[in-house]
């Protein structure tokens, strides 16, 4: 019972993502969008597992993915809500 493999172990690649791999990964997504992340890697032509694909996009490619450090207005925001709500 349960989900089938999310891919073939078989000729995937693993370790660190190369900057060709990163600009397939953009270009795909750029212009089809977020689908099915399980058919990224061939519709890409990637020889990356699906959920590779998915957090190298969520958590390093997304355009709107803020880096760095905060500015003072979200620093003080920072500390309000940590006042009022604690560590929740």
């Amino acid at each position: 019972m349960g989900r089938q493999p999310c891919c073939d172990k078989l000729g995937v690649k693993k370790g660190p993502w190369t900057a060709e791999e990163d600009n397939k990964l953009i270009n795909f997504i750029l212009t089809n969008g977020q689908c099915c992340w399980r058919a990224v890697p061939k519709l890409a032509g990637l020889r990356r597992c699906g959920k590779s694909c998915r957090l190298r996009w969520t958590n390093y490619l997304r355009p709107d993915l803020k880096r760095g450090l905060l500015n003072e207005s979200e620093e003080q925001l920072v500390i309000d809500l940590h006042a009022r709500l604690g560590n929740r």
